[in-house]
Formats: structure tokens, sequence, C-alpha cells
């Protein structure tokens, strides 16, 4: 298909495709999970052919709008964070932002997580925080900080009750894998690293004794010493 024309009416029709089943979704008020029509029931309702209607399945899916298993009917898809990690990861390679740019917001927002955890977190979750705090403390290698380091923030986004902080610290977990080694990279002494390991638990033990301001005070320890110095570096 080289004729742009075609390309173009085509694109429309994907596009027109898209959103109809988005409004279907939405005016039948339909949940994680659910099932969706046929993509064949869809064309005929919409107009549009079967290869048309695929391509705006495959778009959606692609969204995480909805999950589209093979033998089985097209289903809701819950909220996914790796979405939103995509688009900052091509921002990031494309240099419309910068890493700093994405880790200032990401203190912003770890500053309140870890506040609000404080205040909601049950005790199965204090457990899981303090649980990949002190795994960080065991970990020698860079794949197993950056597993356990990943996992202590986003406990704390998902302890905060707000399912939107979790699926935003969600997204910078590929950059994470990059970041996190190089952080431990520049911690070169013994005590550098004690440090680093004695903020990560400070944040945990205040969230686990129910401490909010303590919580929020030792989060932004962390950023400005482990984050800070990380891009301090860089400069």
């Amino acid at each position: 298909m080289n004729n742009p024309q075609i390309r173009a009416e085509k694109g429309g029709l994907v596009a027109s495709a898209t959103a109809a089943v988005r409004e279907y979704i939405s005016e039948h008020g339909l949940k994680v999970g659910d099932n969706l029509p046929s993509e064949g029931s869809f064309a005929s309702e919409v107009g549009v052919s079967r290869p048309v209607m695929r391509e705006a399945f495959h778009a959606l899916s692609a969204l995480k709008v909805i999950d589209v298993g093979n033998g089985r009917r097209a289903r809701v898809a819950a909220i996914d964070g790796s979405v939103m990690g995509s688009s900052i990861s091509h921002a990031i390679s494309t240099s419309q932002v910068k890493l700093s740019d994405v880790w200032e917001v990401r203190r912003t927002l770890e500053l309140r997580t870890a506040e609000l955890a404080a205040n909601r977190r049950s005790e199965e979750q204090a457990d899981t925080i303090l649980s990949s705090a002190h795994a960080l403390s065991l970990s020698r290698d860079d794949r197993s900080r950056t597993a356990s380091d990943t996992q202590f923030h986003q406990a704390i986004a998902l302890a905060s009750g707000n399912q939107l902080y979790y699926q935003i610290v969600r997204s910078f977990e590929q950059m994470m894998e990059v970041a996190i080694p190089k952080a431990w990279a520049g911690r070169k002494t013994e005590e550098e690293h004690s440090e680093t390991l004695r903020l990560h638990m400070a944040v945990a033990e205040a969230i686990a004794d129910q401490q909010p301001d303590k919580a929020r005070q030792a989060m932004e320890a962390h950023f400005a010493r482990s984050i800070g110095d990380l891009f301090s570096r860089d400069a």
C-alpha cells in the first residue's frame, strides 16, 4: 500500500475503529476483565473491514487498553505503567527530556508516596517494604540490587493506596535498570554503601512505624544523598 491517500484513508478508518471500541467500553460501563464483542461484530457495527478492525484491536492492545489473547475474546485491560515507561524512555533517548528531569519528578512523587504509605499501609505491605530494604543490604551484584531497590520503591507506591502513584512509579522501572547500577558504582567506600542502605531502612522503618512526617523526611534524605549525587557527578 504505497499510495499516500490510501494509507491516510486507512489510518482514518483505524482511528475511527479504535474510538468506537473506547466508546463502547465507556458507554457499557465495562470493567477490567470484561469481555468485548468480536472483531467481526465491531467491524459490522462500525462499518469497516475486518483487517481495519484487527489493526484497531492491535493498536489498543499495544496501548494496554484491551487484552487480546489467542483463542479467546478480547478483554478490558488493567492500567499498566509500562506504556508510560516506554513513552518516557523514548523522550529521553530522543533528548526531549533529560534523565535528571525524570528524577526530579520522581523525587516529588516519592516524597508523597512515602508519606501516604505511612498512613495507609497494611501490615503485609509494611513487611514487604522492610523486607525489600533488608534484601538490598544482602545484595552483592547489580542485578539483585536493582531488583530489590525497584521492589522497595514500588512497594511504597502501592502502599500509598493510590493506584496512579503506583503505575507512575512503575513507569520508571526501565530507567532504574540503568540509574541504580550507576549510583552504586559511585559508592566507592564501605561507609558510602552503609549510608545508602541506612537511608533506605530509615524510610522503611518510618513507614512501618506509621510516622508520615518522618517517612517523608527520610525519603527526602535518600534522594538528596543517593540520587542527588548521581547527577552532580554528571554536571
